[in-house]
């Protein structure tokens, strides 16, 4: 523990009822009287809603404390890594809640579970920044949502070589889905988003009436075959020891392909 919580400061009440509700919405009811019978402090009942129940009982043992030495030894028993063993991805999401709360007091959950020192915030967007600053980026890029049902778990284990290639994924499958094609890659692109013989692309992103429009679906298709080639298929065939992927370019490949599922958004299947 910090040295400057074994001098058992006091947290601002905001804080404790933001804790409160990080914890009732990542812990089950067991779990949360469990944890209380250890360090017995006072359970105010089952019957309350979970964050309640914990708002209440902490706001007892902060008083009687005369600070939060009470509520970190909670959390570090709450946030044990053996609890989340089958389920390591749960470790990752309630730590990053949980450290956009504790940023404001200058405290942080690292990847033991401990509570330890961390960089002091006073606004959302530094703590968002300092709990996770990958999730806070894709926040405010707008990451589209098909993109994160692909990928939400490996972003969630900060796994950025794996979250790159299911991201790129997801642009495949939809075509088929929207298609019934079966291909892959560039052959995909081919069949669904190009011309070919046929008057009119499978899949527009336009009218595909004037120069202009078929100029963007040319382009549309560019860029998807440009993805796959650019961001896929290294990732696909190389192994990840001998190709790091760093966030910074993991948040490139889901701003691209959450540009092409925008587009895909409004696209007309023929």
């Amino acid at each position: 523990m910090p040295a400057d919580l074994k001098r058992n400061p006091a947290w601002p009440q905001s804080v404790v009822e933001q804790l409160a509700r990080v914890l009732g919405e990542t812990m089950t009811g067991s779990e949360i009287g469990n944890v209380l019978a250890q360090l017995q402090m006072s359970d105010p009942g089952a019957d309350m809603t979970k964050w309640k129940r914990l708002h209440d009982a902490f706001a007892v043992q902060h008083n009687a404390d005369g600070g939060a030495r009470r509520l970190v030894t909670f959390i570090t028993r709450a946030m044990d890594p053996v609890r989340y063993r089958i389920d390591p991805d749960r470790f990752t999401s309630h730590q990053d809640d949980l450290n956009e709360v504790l940023a404001f007091v200058g405290l942080r959950v690292n990847d033991k579970g401990e509570v330890a020192r961390g960089t002091k915030v006073s606004t959302l967007s530094e703590a968002a920044q300092h709990a996770n600053a990958l999730r806070a980026e894709m926040r405010r890029r707008g990451v589209h949502s098909a993109v994160l049902d692909y990928c939400t778990l490996e972003i969630l284990a900060r796994n950025s070589f794996h979250a790159s290639l299911e991201a790129t994924k997801s642009v495949a499958d939809r075509l088929r889905s929207l298609t019934g094609e079966s291909s892959d890659g560039s052959p995909l692109v081919d069949a669904v988003l190009a011309r070919g013989q046929r008057p009119r692309p499978r899949v527009v992103i336009n009218r595909f009436a004037t120069e202009t429009e078929i100029s963007e679906q040319k382009g549309f298709a560019n860029l998807c075959r440009g993805m796959f080639s650019m961001f896929r298929n290294p990732v696909a065939h190389d192994p990840r020891l001998r190709r790091a992927v760093t966030d910074d370019e993991l948040l490139d490949v889901l701003t691209v392909t959450s540009l092409i599922h925008r587009r895909l958004d409004d696209a007309v299947v023929t």
